[in-house]
């Protein structure tokens, strides 16, 4: 590491071996701390970089008891295929299960709560509006984490009476965006005693 007390959000996306966005996503999480210089350019103590890559390293060698349980609801089989390999590929302490649809996601929900549900809304049998809807209603599970990825509108995704607090993603599925989520929830979850 260069003897820089800050790095910016470049170089600090380059040690960790991320996208640009991932590390913006990180620090407006609290996942990796910065601050903002007068001309809105985000410094990262070098420190705080080197602490995530050190609890990366523990996590990975240690067998990890911070993974992340992680099921996709997606109906188009090559998305599905897509999203196992991308996942696959970041090497991050991550449980995925795939469905096809919201019947489908009720059952594994059912069998093992996921800590993250990521949905598509337009799916056949029980979409992902009835799906998050049953969810919500559900009072031990309305504080899991939704991930709702799709080709609509914010707009008609309002006017569908999707509940609140969801994060939201379009399509063509952001996966850098999503790398970024996981790896700031993974980070909150290593900040837990």
């Amino acid at each position: 590491m260069p003897d820089r007390e800050f790095l910016s959000t470049r170089q600090a996306a380059l040690r960790l071996g991320v996208s640009l966005g991932t590390v913006q996503n990180m620090v407006e999480s609290g996942a990796l701390d910065a601050w903002k210089t007068a001309g809105g350019h985000r410094r990262i103590p070098a420190s705080a970089v080197e602490a995530l890559l050190a609890r990366r390293l523990k996590q990975n060698s240690s067998g990890a008891n911070h993974h992340l349980d992680i099921l996709i609801a997606e109906d188009d089989p090559q998305l599905q295929k897509v999203y196992r390999a991308t996942v696959d590929s970041w090497k991050l302490p991550i449980s995925l299960r795939v469905v096809a649809d919201g019947f489908e996601a009720l059952l594994q929900v059912g069998q093992r709560r996921p800590d993250i549900l990521i949905a598509d809304l337009l799916m056949p049998g029980m979409d992902g509006y009835e799906l998050i809807r049953r969810l919500r209603a559900n009072d031990t599970l309305v504080d899991m984490e939704i991930v709702v990825v799709s080709a609509i509108t914010k707009k008609e995704i309002e006017e569908g009476g999707l509940p609140g607090n969801i994060t939201i993603f379009s399509k063509p599925v952001p996966f850098h965006e999503i790398k970024g989520f996981l790896l700031a929830c993974l980070a909150a979850r290593q900040r837990q005693p």
